[in-house]
């Protein structure tokens, strides 16, 4: 049996998240499943996306000390948990096939001399005799697997190279094995335990409910317009457009930016370089709008995600769950669209058959497919509050009766008056042309259309024509397919499919069985989430958008995602709050020693300048403060960076960054952004005083020769020898020396 952390205790992990993260206090079942990993015991952890799974096997690293194997599925996933890890200052590492064989060689060694705390590795590598030769020589006893649902069959994503995962018992039976997701129903929660042999394991599921989501599904009508509608509540704001088909993400991507938006798509149909450009840009927050399929996604850990549009229907609620959670899992309000059709079950029918074809999957592959669309296509057409459905879906109960943030709850949709006799009139149509003809037909003869279609075929003489004229094309189409999802219509063919009836259709024509039919609410109404006002109450929006222009720049210079610097809940609190110290500061959640001590004072100058004239309060309470209308008071003329212009006079005389950070009192940091500021304004004809000639000329060198104007490649291709603050020097004077 694994052996438990000796003498730690709850005070000292608190401490250690405290000192590292920056928080104060756990979230639901964090606790219990972090005192799991210490005491060696085996865990299933299953929380919702945002719900912080990985603190609960990051934290214990650090109090345990040795060596954590962390197995994720994407370089992608690793990459951003290494960058976070580093920036809260936790020695981790990840091992991959993009490196190079000194790198892989350096971080071996590195793994070999007990200096990295977490390991995040692929399953395919965690299976090969030398890595697991060096897991054993130092003795690794905890084992953590992200996104475990890719192991079950049951699962929405199985992934054939996580069986693997099951010989970690018979290769390390000393250790201690957890198990992490976000979306697991019961029968896959067991098959994780089975396949990885958990033994008597802490089974742990939050909550599903995700309440700062607002979930609507809405009839698709203009599937353009309505993406646009919902980019449009979100201005310069990140999102997702989820496709079926790489057909419709290319229309939809094309469509977007013809209107002027930041968009760009993703599909297994472009080259790996377009992808990585696309999903590079979008993490860097240097585009707003990502189209995709669905192979976009599981690699994206930006927590800023302010909306998830699905423009057509996913082919699992586990699918549509995991999608839609990328959205807000910063705890902040965010929107979940889903666009739907009536056909798009027909469309993923056919596309799961022909894929199983294609790949030899057998009739249990395509029943179960076909099962979890059926659960999608119900929720989609379900009148029961969206959250509701969600929770009870994954085997929960929801206590609220009314949530507020679902379109049926919000009543974004409305029932159709007198659905009956309107769905008799269309079903009387496919009976009088004979049920020889398609949606768009029915929908010419009941709208009363003169085309040579219609009076070819004398369809312009039927009882039925124009009878639906007052009506849209792409409400009737949605009519005709919701009377197909309740089962009293039928659409059959594949290359061209028919309107059939049957035995329900009669039915209804006579009277004898009821319909429901929805359309869009006639009315303007406001359809942002409901807690947004909640969540900006207090906060100085202008300083808040200082404070992201200053984290974007940060973040670019270390090559890192914005949110790896800090996340936007942290920024609206800085703009809130309004700090006067780095003490009060500190007090703020997400803080941590490390970014306090790397970033606290560029932040803190920031809130100094933006308060400095306008006579804003500072050290707000936390969750109050002043209310938006005062926070946003005309500002008076902002008063000289006095600072600034003293670390100005001090680089004209040669002092040296030590020299300016002690004279002026601003950290070493701000102290480099001064005098970067300083040699863009001054254009000095050198920068003697602050980096060598030697080192200039080879800056400058590997900056050509890499074609870049970013730090950390210059970094490593200098040997990381030469440290960021000379480059980044030299870069400022490079470029004036170009202008001049």
């Amino acid at each position: 049996m694994p052996r438990p952390t000796a003498n730690w205790t709850l005070d000292g992990l608190k401490g250690v998240i405290l000192r590292h993260w920056g928080y104060r206090d756990f979230r639901p079942l964090q606790e219990r499943a972090m005192r799991a990993s210490l005491e060696g015991r085996d865990s299933l952890v299953v929380l919702p996306t945002g719900g912080g799974k990985s603190l609960c096997y990051q934290a214990p690293a650090v109090v345990r000390g040795g060596t954590t194997v962390v197995v994720s599925p994407l370089i992608a996933l690793m990459k951003d948990q290494v960058d976070g890890l580093q920036a809260c200052g936790v020695p981790a590492i990840q091992i991959d096939s993009s490196q190079t064989a000194t790198e892989r060689f350096a971080y071996l060694q590195d793994i070999r001399d007990g200096a990295v705390r977490l390991v995040f590795v692929s399953p395919e590598r965690l299976v090969l005799t030398d890595f697991q030769r060096l897991l054993r020589d130092i003795d690794v006893r905890t084992f953590a697997i992200d996104e475990a649902h890719c192991i079950s069959h049951w699962g929405h994503d199985f992934r054939p190279e996580y069986r693997e995962m099951g010989r970690l018992r018979e290769l390390f039976p000393a250790a201690a094995v957890h198990a992490y997701t976000a979306t697991a129903t019961e029968r896959v929660r067991q098959d994780i335990i089975d396949q990885l042999a958990l033994r008597a394991p802490e089974v742990l599921v939050g909550n599903f409910d995700r309440p700062n989501l607002t979930y609507r599904v809405l009839p698709r009508q203009n599937q353009l317009k309505q993406v646009l509608e919902v980019i449009e509540r979100h201005p310069e704001e990140g999102g997702i457009v989820y496709c079926i088909s790489r057909r419709e993400v290319d229309e939809v991507s094309a469509g977007l930016v013809k209107q002027g938006v930041k968009a760009a798509a993703y599909h297994a149909g472009l080259s790996q370089e377009q992808r990585k450009q696309a999903q590079d840009a979008f993490i860097a927050e240097e585009s707003d709008v990502v189209v995709a399929t669905v192979a976009f996604g599981m690699g994206i850990d930006r927590s800023n995600i302010r909306f998830v549009l699905h423009a057509s229907m996913p082919k699992s609620v586990e699918h549509y769950q995991q999608e839609t959670g990328r959205a807000g899992r910063d705890g902040l309000p965010a929107e979940c669209v889903l666009l739907y059709s009536g056909n798009d079950p027909r469309v993923w029918r056919s596309i799961i058959e022909r894929s199983a074809q294609e790949g030899g999957a057998g009739p249990d592959y395509v029943a179960g497919a076909v099962r979890h669309l059926d659960h999608m296509d119900r929720y989609c057409r379900g009148a029961t509050c969206r959250h509701r459905a969600l929770v009870e879906y994954f085997g929960q109960t929801y206590e609220i009766a009314n949530c507020g943030s679902c379109d049926l709850c919000l009543n974004d949709t409305e029932e159709v008056p007198d659905a009956v006799v309107v769905a008799q009139k269309i079903l009387s149509c496919v009976a009088r042309v004979n049920q020889g003809f398609g949606i768009g037909h029915v929908i010419s003869v009941l709208r009363g259309e003169d085309t040579d279609n219609v009076r070819k075929r004398g369809h312009d003489r039927l009882s039925t024509y124009g009878l639906l004229k007052e009506h849209s094309k792409p409400g009737l189409r949605d009519w005709v397919y919701q009377l197909i999802g309740q089962g009293v219509l039928l659409q059959v063919g594949d290359d061209y499919p028919l309107l059939k009836l049957n035995d329900g259709s009669w039915e209804v024509m006579r009277g004898q069985r009821p319909v429901r039919l929805v359309q869009l609410a006639r009315r303007e109404k406001a359809v942002k989430a409901k807690a947004e006002g909640v969540s900006w109450e207090g906060v100085d929006r202008d300083l808040f958008e200082a404070l992201r222009v200053l984290r974007k720049r940060l973040a670019d210079e270390k090559r890192v995602p914005p949110y790896v610097v800090f996340n936007d809940t942290t920024l609206r609190e800085m703009a809130r709050v309004r700090p006067s110290s780095l003490e009060r500061m500190r007090a703020i959640s997400g803080v941590g020693d490390t970014k306090l001590r790397e970033f606290g004072q560029a932040f803190l100058d920031v809130v100094e300048e933006h308060c400095g004239g306008r006579e804003l309060g500072r050290d707000q309470k936390h969750g109050s403060g002043r209310p938006p209308a005062e926070v946003k008071a005309a500002p008076a003329a902002a008063k000289p960076n006095l600072q600034r212009e003293a670390a100005y006079d001090l680089f004209r005389r040669g002092a040296s960054l030590d020299e300016v950070a002690r004279q002026t009192g601003r950290a070493r940091s701000t102290v480099l952004d001064y005098l970067a500021q300083y040699i863009g304004d001054a254009r000095p004809k050198s920068v003697a005083p602050w980096v060598s000639e030697e080192v200039y000329q080879r800056v400058l060198a590997a900056s050509r020769r890499l074609e870049t104007q970013y730090l950390r490649p210059i970094f490593v291709a200098l040997g990381e020898k030469v440290a960021y603050e000379e480059i980044r020097v030299v870069l400022a004077h490079a470029a004036v020396a170009e202008v001049s």
